[in-house]
């Protein structure tokens, strides 16, 4: 980032507001974005896919001067109470809530929420997200790591397979975060190629709930705990138990790479 680019950010701090707006989710966007990973735009018929959102309210901190080079997503929780309709007005705002320094650099987390016409929330997205420090690429630390949710990977159902590529990766990603389709920004963060943002890795996550159970009401705590890189191959595996599904991963060499607890789901 040069010096003329950092002068038109703000730097996250406790208690920043966003400016609140109208915005909506067009059918031909989310299906494009959908299609783009591989998954049939249909499994959500006429939806707003949940996933979707992370991505928007990454989008929405950069439209009120909070940079997204570099970062990486660490903890996503997304609350949804209701389904909302593709092309249906929505209103956004949100606010930083933390900033903490760490070992390898700045961790804030940042909520972002999403209301109908009758000023009730729909979807509430909230982040907790590295900024990493480029002198301190060798460092280790993000702070408190959580528990993992899934602790046997054996004991799971895998209920789908996809394998990524760099073209379609960044086709997918957007233009604030070169993290994800520039290889040496991505060498500078400390990965070995560019990697996928956490919205597009749950993308394949609420399909796959979508395909089975077409919720109103979801809840999911998302852990990133390993990068998924644009040329992997992962499977989607879930805990099912008594036909109820109480947590979901993406996986990867045997290893855990993106895991949720559902902590709610309902119609």
């Amino acid at each position: 980032m040069t010096q003329a680019d950092a002068e038109q950010w703000t730097e996250p701090c406790r208690g920043y507001r966003f400016q609140s707006r109208e915005m909506t989710v067009e059918a031909a966007e989310q299906a494009r974005l959908v299609g783009l990973c591989g998954i049939d735009p249909d499994i959500f018929r006429g939806a707003m896919d949940p996933a979707g959102f992370i991505s928007l309210a990454i989008q929405e901190g950069v439209r009120n001067r909070i940079h997204a080079n570099g970062t990486v997503n660490m903890v996503n929780t997304v609350r949804q109470d209701r389904q909302m309709r593709l092309g249906e007005p929505l209103t956004v705002t949100g606010e930083i809530l933390d900033v903490e320094e760490v070992p390898r650099g700045r961790v804030a987390t940042s909520e972002v929420w999403f209301s109908g016409a009758d000023g009730k929330r729909a979807l509430t997205s909230r982040r907790r997200s590295l900024r990493p420090d480029a002198s301190k690429a060798a460092t280790r630390g993000a702070g408190e790591r959580p528990d993992p949710v899934i602790a046997d990977l054996a004991t799971l159902k895998t209920v789908g397979t996809f394998t990524l590529t760099p073209e379609g990766v960044k086709a997918y990603s957007g233009p604030h975060n070169p993290i994800h389709f520039d290889p040496e920004a991505a060498r500078r963060g400390g990965f070995r190629a560019p990697i996928i943002g956490g919205g597009q890795g749950v993308r394949f996550i609420t399909a796959s709930i979508w395909q089975r159970f077409r919720p109103a009401v979801l809840e999911l705590d998302i852990y990133f705990r390993r990068p998924i890189y644009w040329d992997d191959t992962f499977t989607v595996r879930v805990d099912e138990r008594d036909g109820t599904w109480r947590a979901i991963c993406l996986a990867k060499d045997d290893k855990v790479a993106t895991e949720a607890r559902i902590s709610r789901l309902g119609w």
